[in-house]
C-alpha cells in the first residue's frame, strides 16, 4: 500500500518551493504561534531551507524559535515557534527516534543510507517528515515526526531482502559520534574558496561556482563570500560533496604557502 503523507494538523507545515515560498510560510508559523499562543513546528528542514531560515531569524524575533534534528550534530532539523515562559508550559518536539533491527543479525546485509531512505521512500512517505538516519554496525535509526511513526512502525518490514523489526526509542541508544577522516593540505591562500577547491579536488573557478549556486554552508549558514576565511573548528557542508571540520593552519611553507588540516566526514 502506498501512503501520501499529509499533515492534518495546522500546527505543522511542508516547506516546498523557492526562497520566496519557503520564507512566506517560516513567518506564518511564527505569526500564527505568537497570535493564536500555541506552539508550531515546521516538517524537517534540509541544510539549505536551516541556512534559510537563520537568515530572516531577525525578522521574526517577535516570537522565540529553537531547532532541534534528534541530536547534536543533526543535519535535518524541525524548528518550533513558541516560548515556554510566554505560554506557560512546554510541548517538545514532535519527534521521535526509530531503533531498525534486522530479525537476524546473521543473515542481515550491510545497509547503507540510500538503503534505509530507499524503503522508506517506498512506502509513499516524504522525506520532509523524515530526519537524519543513522547508520549503525547492524541497526539503523531514522529519525522522524511523531504523526508518522506508526505508520512507519506498522508497515516497514524489509529492507532489500533483509527482514527487519522497529521499536521507537526514547533516547539515542548509542553515542553517535561520525566517523572523521583527517587530512593535510597545501593551499595558496586560506580563503575558503582555496580551501574547498583543494579538499574536493577542484578548479578555482568550480569552487567559486558553488558559492554563486548557494551549496556553501558553515556551521550551519549558507556562505556566500567566497574570499572569506575560517576560523578553527568551523563546520563546512558543500551540497552533494560532503562535510569537513577546518582545524586550521598548521604552517606556512617557505614558498608562502599554507599547510591546513581538516577532517572529513565519512559518509
Amino acid at each position: 500500500m502506498q501512503f501520501a503523507w499529509s499533515f492534518a494538523s495546522s500546527k505543522f507545515a511542508v516547506l516546498k518551493g523557492d526562497t520566496m515560498e519557503f520564507n512566506k510560510r517560516i513567518i506564518d508559523l511564527a505569526n500564527r504561534a505568537y497570535n493564536n499562543n500555541q506552539y508550531t513546528f515546521t516538517s524537517f528542514l534540509s541544510e539549505a531551507e536551516v541556512a534559510e531560515y537563520y537568515s530572516i531569524k531577525d525578522d521574526i524575533d517577535f516570537v522565540r524559535s529553537d531547532i532541534y534534528g534528534g541530536y547534536e550534530m543533526a543535519s535535518r532539523c524541525v524548528v518550533r515557534f513558541g516560548d515556554p515562559e510566554y505560554l506557560g508550559y512546554e510541548e517538545k518536539f514532535p519527534v521521535d527516534i526509530i531503533h531498525i533491527e534486522p530479525l537476524s543479525k546473521k543473515f542481515s546485509e550491510k545497509l547503507g543510507h540510500r538503503d534505509v531512505l530507499g524503503a522508506l521512500i517506498n512506502l509513499g512517505i516524504k522525506r520532509e517528515v523524515l530526519g537524519d538516519i543513522i547508520i549503525g554496525d547492524k541497526d539503523w535509526y531514522v529519525f522522524c515526526l511523531r504523526d508518522i511513526t506508526e505508520f512507519i512502525l506498522d508497515n516497514l518490514t524489509k529492507i532489500r531482502r533483509t527482514n527487519v523489526k522497529l521499536k521507537v526509542e526514547d533516547e539515542l541508544s548509542v553515542e553517535y559520534e561520525p566517523e572523521r577522516i583527517p587530512e593535510e593540505h597545501i593551499v595558496s591562500s586560506p580563503r575558503i574558496d582555496a580551501i574547498i577547491a583543494k579538499v574536493y579536488k577542484l578548479s578555482r573557478s568550480a569552487a567559486v561556482n558553488m558559492f554563486r549556486n548557494k551549496l556553501i554552508f558553515v556551521n550551519g549558514r549558507q556562505m556566500e563570500n567566497n574570499a572569506g576565511t575560517l576560523g578553527d573548528g568551523d563546520i563546512v557542508s558543500v551540497r552533494g560533496m560532503g562535510k569537513f571540520q577546518y582545524d586550521g593552519i598548521i604552517r606556512e611553507t617557505k614558498k608562502g604557502k599554507y599547510t591546513i588540516k581538516v577532517e572529513k566526514y565519512g559518509k
